[in-house]
């Protein structure tokens, strides 16, 4: 399976810190990386992500956080599709709507003039 063109990114901050978990090749992440130039990226295939952050973006955000129009999510047969979403989720990282941005306490999800507006990005 290729899934080199798919990205998705989560923010997270720490303190004054952000960290940006991601895959490196899509558009979406570039525009944010280039918006919001001190985040320290991490990628998500190699790293994971913590599973406190992603129980806690599924609680918020429930089966949006599922991006069903990704080439992972159609590679899965109908019963891995049944799965408990977080466990496809923590197994198959690429699967999670991007961008994914927690800040602090605060969690943001997709990459529209919203999410921008909400961290103060014109």
């Amino acid at each position: 399976m290729h899934l080199a063109g798919v990205l998705l990114f989560y923010a997270f901050k720490i303190g004054d810190e952000m960290k940006l978990f991601g895959l490196k090749n899509c558009d979406t992440c570039r525009k944010a990386l280039k918006m919001l130039p001190e985040i320290e990226f991490s990628d998500v295939r190699a790293d994971g992500v913590p599973q406190d952050v992603m129980a806690r973006a599924y609680e918020q955000f429930g089966a949006a956080l599922l991006n069903s129009r990704s080439t992972t999510w159609r590679s899965l047969d109908q019963i891995e599709r049944e799965t408990d979403p977080l466990t496809l989720l923590a197994k198959y990282p690429a699967l999670m709507k991007r961008p994914l941005i927690v800040d602090g306490d605060r969690m943001h999800l997709g990459w529209d003039a919203k999410v921008r507006a909400a961290l103060g990005i014109a």
